[in-house]
């Protein structure tokens, strides 16, 4: 492998020893040979640690990196710190990829000299996979931006981006995120002007099953706080009258959250009052956008009845 490699995959690992070797070893399968692989040792306390190391004395291209646990968001930025690659690429410990993956990205990304190149992906459980199309309706980076906050999944894993383009914008992964970290920096990128092309086929699994500890699928405190920090920021950055609904869409996702955390009623209340008579309304008719309407025009004690009546009822459906 030559010093400065083609392509460059983070892989931020902590309590992975499960579906570690899954991920690597679908990397290490690729039909590419240009790259490598960069495994960031979150502090993790169970053998993570020592099967990335393995790695790396079998193989030239894995570089291993022990790290004092910061979480996801400060693993993927030391990754950052650390690349060599032209392009860069994330992969999460508990999902795997195609073996033609990091060839056709980057491929595409050279005929097209493009900055970003965004690809479909699968969402695999127990008994089916599902292909996600992320097309997106044009590939100006305002359009791209737009429908990052909307539609488009903001993970870095199934997009290839110049390495430059994060020094040039000065992008990094912020810093205490739990949450949207990678949709954060995905949306930071396209604040300015990108090259961005689409690759119509799907190279990444998502594994909705594997990883219990997965902060994704478990609403908690901490990864509420980091969805705030995101709108607060992006909302700061972005102007115009397209962008209200947008907004409106993401402060009631964030409310949604927090009911489901039952946190205290005046905080659900405050917590983006501004829009909680149009959302009483005009929220989601989604069974949690009802309950999480309900709960406004409610008190501290229906809030959490109404909570825990939605939990019940999700538990029967998925039973």
């Amino acid at each position: 492998m030559k010093l400065t490699p083609s392509v460059s995959v983070i892989v931020p690992v902590y309590k992975a020893e499960d579906y570690l070797k899954r991920c690597v070893d679908s990397l290490l399968s690729q039909t590419f040979q240009d790259f490598e692989i960069l495994l960031i040792d979150d502090g993790s306390p169970d053998y993570s640690g020592a099967i990335c190391d393995d790695y790396e004395r079998k193989n030239d291209r894995v570089k291993v990196f022990h790290k004092q646990n910061g979480g996801v968001s400060s693993a993927r930025q030391y990754g950052m710190d650390h690349v060599k690659g032209e392009y860069v690429i994330h992969a999460d410990p508990d999902d795997w990829v195609e073996p033609n993956m990091l060839e056709e990205l980057y491929k595409k990304a050279k005929d097209e000299d493009a900055d970003m190149v965004i690809c479909d992906y699968y969402m695999n459980y127990e008994n089916k996979q599902i292909y996600k199309k992320q097309e997106p309706s044009s590939l100006d980076h305002r359009t791209v931006l737009k429908e990052l906050l909307q539609q488009l999944h903001g993970s870095c894993c199934n997009k290839l981006v110049r390495r430059a383009c994060y020094n040039d914008t000065g992008t990094s992964f912020p810093e205490g995120f739990t949450l949207w970290e990678d949709r954060f920096v995905c949306c930071s990128l396209c604040l300015t002007e990108l090259k961005i092309t689409y690759l119509n086929k799907a190279y990444y699994h998502y594994d909705r099953i594997s990883n219990t500890n997965s902060l994704a699928r478990i609403p908690t405190m901490a990864g509420l706080e980091s969805c705030i920090r995101f709108i607060d920021y992006f909302e700061s950055r972005i102007t115009g009258q397209e962008y209200q609904r947008i907004f409106f869409d993401l402060k009631g996702h964030i409310k949604e959250a927090a009911f489901l955390l039952k946190v205290p009623y005046a905080t659900f209340w405050n917590l983006y009052k501004e829009i909680n008579p149009r959302y009483i309304y005009h929220g989601k008719n989604t069974v949690l956008g009802l309950f999480t309407r309900l709960a406004l025009i409610g008190n501290n004690r229906t809030l959490k009845l109404l909570s825990n009546s939605y939990v019940s009822i999700k538990k029967l459906f998925v039973n």
